[in-house]
């Protein structure tokens, strides 16, 4: 028996489905954190939901909701809990690249798969290689329509929760870039479950070993060439990591202004019966509302930005979109570690117990946003405020 289709979602049912199931995962994000607990009933709960089918096209059956709604699902999926929001980042980055490098039979038949809950994965990051987008992984013939896939990838959130994992390889050692789609459990794949990071403790971002894996002609598609030309790919991927910053910080702001009310004291110097009148408190609660306010205005107009470039792509709309991305992602990753770091200064010592796990709101920031250097965004935003440079193509901006 085939597996039954998720619901379609409207915009609507989708905002409203992440906002509950953001209520659900906050609940237990703390403990599963402490004990880094692998969330695999909650992105279980996330596959049913319906939500990783919203970016389907409508031609095959899915509801091709806009960047503008996906980012919102994401920042609220990440208020609850950004180790799940992290998860299915890939999926839709995937989503989105098979349907623009995807041939007919390729899109009906994995978009078929995400429409019935399956979920993709990634294998993209080497260790050993000159820089990021630097990769030995290689295609190698192995007869007529036939390839060998082998290699080693780091960072693949989502791999271990997957039921397909989009792998970024060379066709051919020294060809161009593609992507083969393999079944998680196929022969030749290993999923290691040896993410480390201080943060995003429970995203399972391990390594994927591939060792000898068939593939046909049928599950390759092209990767290179999406840069060929006017592009969203990158500015979609980035919109949604800024959309995970931005809920990190709004999750901090929120559990840190519930201590100062409940448990936080006042300091005597401030004269007031509540740590929450400190002048000095409110002033910092202000402060950083304010940044967030910002970083999460910049995100709305970004994700904005792309689906108006999608509507009519030329080179102008799409350096919009990833000069507009790039401000969104600067402006989230800063307020998510500020707001993250700010709210032990605010809630005092007793906010520091291990116990509490509230620094797990920094941690996430951190690691998270060491995910693309915010440092290169604003370098862009300065070329193009400077001589209307307009930003390089390629899937990081």
């Amino acid at each position: 028996m085939s597996d039954p289709v998720c619901s379609v979602l409207d915009a609507a049912a989708a905002l409203g489905a992440a906002s509950g199931l953001a209520g659900e995962f906050a609940a237990g994000a703390a403990e599963r954190d402490a004990r880094r607990t692998l969330p695999y009933a909650e992105v279980d709960r996330l596959a049913a939901s319906g939500l990783l089918a919203i970016t389907v096209p409508q031609a095959h059956g899915g509801a091709d909701l806009p960047t503008s709604v996906v980012a919102e699902v994401f920042r609220l999926l990440a208020q609850g809990d950004p180790n799940i929001a992290q998860i299915p980042h890939s999926h839709f980055v995937y989503v989105n690249q098979l349907r623009l490098r995807g041939d007919g039979e390729q899109q009906r038949r994995l978009f078929a798969e995400v429409l019935r809950g399956k979920r993709f994965g990634n294998a993209q990051t080497e260790f050993g290689t000159k820089h990021v987008r630097d990769h030995r992984t290689a295609l190698t013939p192995d007869g007529p329509g036939r390839w060998r896939l082998n290699g080693t990838k780091y960072y693949c959130t989502g791999a271990l929760f997957a039921d397909w994992i989009p792998v970024l390889t060379h066709l051919g050692v020294e060809g161009p870039m593609h992507v083969a789609w393999v079944r998680r459990d196929a022969q030749g794949v290993e999923v290691v479950d040896d993410w480390d990071g201080i943060g995003q403790r429970t995203t399972a971002s391990g390594t994927v070993r591939l060792q000898n894996v068939a593939v046909a002609d049928e599950w390759i598609t092209p990767y290179a060439s999406t840069f060929d030309a006017p592009q969203t790919y990158g500015a979609f991927a980035q919109v949604l990591h800024a959309a995970i910053d931005a809920g990190i910080g709004r999750a901090a702001l929120e559990e840190a202004a519930e201590f100062v009310r409940t448990k936080s004291r006042p300091y005597p110097d401030a004269g007031v019966e509540r740590a929450a009148d400190d002048p000095l408190t409110v002033r910092a609660f202000g402060e950083m509302e304010l940044a967030l306010r910002g970083a999460e205005a910049l995100l709305k107009e970004a994700a904005s930005a792309v689906d108006e470039a999608n509507a009519d792509l030329t080179e102008e709309s799409a350096a919009r979109a990833s000069l507009a991305v790039a401000a969104a992602r600067a402006a989230t990753a800063k307020a998510a570690v500020d707001t993250a770091s700010r709210v032990f200064e605010v809630a005092g010592t007793r906010s520091a117990l291990a116990g509490l796990n509230l620094d797990r709101h920094w941690r996430n920031a951190r690691v998270h946003t060491l995910h693309d250097p915010a440092a290169w965004k604003v370098q862009h935003l300065g070329r193009w405020a400077l001589d209307g440079a307009p930003p390089p193509r390629h899937g990081q901006l």
